[in-house]
């Protein structure tokens, strides 16, 4: 018997239309919301009532615990319709696959019952001036029977939308450990500093804590991610997969609609641009990396959903696992990069006008694929079937 009501997503079905419906809200103003840098406030909420980004919650707790090749198709979805909207719960659907895996089973009712109560977790990301991701500077004190957390985080992804943000910081013990502190606390402060040229309206930006009172029950021991094989690096990186895909789509649509509309090289003496013998060429090599990316995309999705069915899990199914996502991630990288410059190339001058809006997708393909560069998934793929090295073991392989 389940522990928490359900709410409206129940099967994969329901989540899937959930998905279409938030796009086609999406759809409507996205436009104007990148033009002014609008934060989409009420669609991410939406997005959260709906119970879709509670969806991949295992069954005993509520939740419809929908398949990853359900849960790809819903990131498609959102990131064809806006690919702001497509990043923003990301961190969300991470940090809930972290908390399953090494909270207690009291500290997982909590936090997966505020989720489907249509409750919002974002990450206070990495820190800014650091020398790497895994750099922390944020503290964890305990002072007398108090936590108390300070520090600065960046790149923290939906954090203004958010009713809980999750924050890594160095525990007193020695460690690092996850924390989950309420938006709302004093000492909180999310600030709108987010000022890319793409993925302008995921609020990216800065959080500040200054002497902010942890409650002991949400502080989780990241050292647990060790103890045991599991498949978070791929499961993260086949978001983001499906995320650079989903804006590969947006713009292969807006590609064949604007060539139609383009005029022709004089040299070509053909009537429409549609015609043209190497357009049509650059139009089919866009179309077979576009595939080849879903295709990749679902069988790595696959390969997650076979590996829900095993009791144990191995190292060397983790490395299968997150070898087939670097496959996949290296499609939707140029898939989404090329499809969206070539928008522009095949579209002719008229398609650069501002009216059209056309640029968005190249610049939140250039900014959303500088998550994790792909030169490394060129050398963990090489390293792996030359010499049967398995990729490192992080949320960024």
């Amino acid at each position: 018997m389940s522990l928490f009501k359900q709410k409206i997503i129940h099967n994969d079905i329901d989540a899937i239309n959930a998905a279409y419906h938030i796009a086609d809200i999406a759809l409507e103003q996205r436009n104007i919301r990148d033009q002014h840098r609008i934060l989409p406030t009420e669609i991410i909420q939406t997005l959260a009532r709906k119970g879709l980004t509670g969806c991949r919650i295992a069954k005993k707790y509520g939740g419809a615990h929908v398949s990853h090749q359900t849960l790809c198709q819903i990131f498609r979805t959102l990131a064809k319709a806006d690919a702001n909207i497509g990043q923003i719960p990301q961190n969300q659907f991470g940090l809930l696959y972290s908390i399953d895996l090494i909270g207690t089973e009291q500290q997982k009712e909590f936090v997966f019952k505020e989720i489907l109560a249509g409750k919002l977790l974002a990450n206070a990301g990495p820190e800014k001036n650091t020398t790497d991701v895994q750099d922390i500077q944020t503290s964890l004190k305990k002072v007398g029977q108090d936590y108390i957390l300070n520090g600065e985080k960046f790149y923290s992804t939906g954090s203004i939308f958010a009713d809980w943000l999750a924050v890594k910081a160095q525990h007193p013990a020695g460690y690092v450990a996850l924390v989950l502190v309420a938006k709302e606390t004093q000492g909180v402060e999310v600030i709108d500093d987010w000022d890319s040229f793409g993925q302008r309206t995921t609020a990216s930006g800065s959080v500040k804590f200054n002497h902010v009172h942890v409650d002991p029950f949400l502080i989780f021991d990241e050292r647990q991610l060790t103890q045991s094989p599991h498949y978070r690096g791929a499961y993260s990186q086949m978001l983001q997969v499906a995320i650079d895909v989903g804006i590969a789509e947006s713009a292969f649509q807006d590609l064949q609609s604007t060539v139609k509309k383009a005029r022709p090289i004089a040299d070509a003496n053909v009537d429409q641009a549609s015609q043209e013998p190497y357009l049509l060429q650059e139009v089919g090599k866009l179309d077979v990396t576009l595939q080849a990316s879903i295709l990749l995309l679902n069988h790595a999705a696959e390969t997650l959903d076979e590996l829900d069915k095993k009791d144990t899990l191995t190292d060397a199914d983790i490395a299968k696992a997150s070898i087939e996502v670097a496959e996949a991630k290296i499609y939707a990288h140029h898939a989404a990069l090329q499809t969206s410059e070539k928008l522009l190339e095949l579209g002719g001058s008229r398609s650069a006008l501002a009216e059209h809006h056309l640029d968005q997708h190249w610049r939140n393909a250039r900014v959303h694929t500088l998550h994790d560069p792909v030169r490394w998934k060129y050398y963990a793929l090489g390293n792996y079937y030359l010499n049967q090295v398995f990729p490192n073991k992080h949320a960024w392989i």
